[in-house]
């Protein structure tokens, strides 16, 4: 299912940046940067409404879009530790010897 998700994602994008008049080589690497088919469908939406008209609008559209998800990432990272640590705080280590 996933790799079906990328493929369709990944069709569209080619297919809007193709009429656009960029090479498919400028699509490739954007999916490749964007990484997973949410984002890829993220760009293809600012592409069908925005329609930039260089590709330095694109290439900066692509950049904030990684970097939202970069930034998601690294919220729920830094989420997960603090709730280990407050596991830790609350509860120990379990290997205290009960009195």
């Amino acid at each position: 299912m996933r790799n079906e998700e990328w493929e369709f994602a990944k069709g569209e994008l080619d297919r809007i940046l193709i009429r656009m008049g960029y090479p498919k080589a400028f699509s490739d690497e954007i999916a490749r940067t964007l990484g997973s088919p949410k984002a890829i469908q993220r760009m293809s939406a600012y592409l069908r409404y925005a329609r930039p008209d260089r590709p330095e609008e694109i290439a900066d559209e692509m950049l904030a879009i990684r970097s939202e998800i970069d930034a998601w990432r690294e919220k729920k990272a830094a989420q997960e530790a603090n709730a280990g640590l407050n596991d830790l705080l609350n509860y120990g280590l379990g290997t205290e010897d009960p009195e």
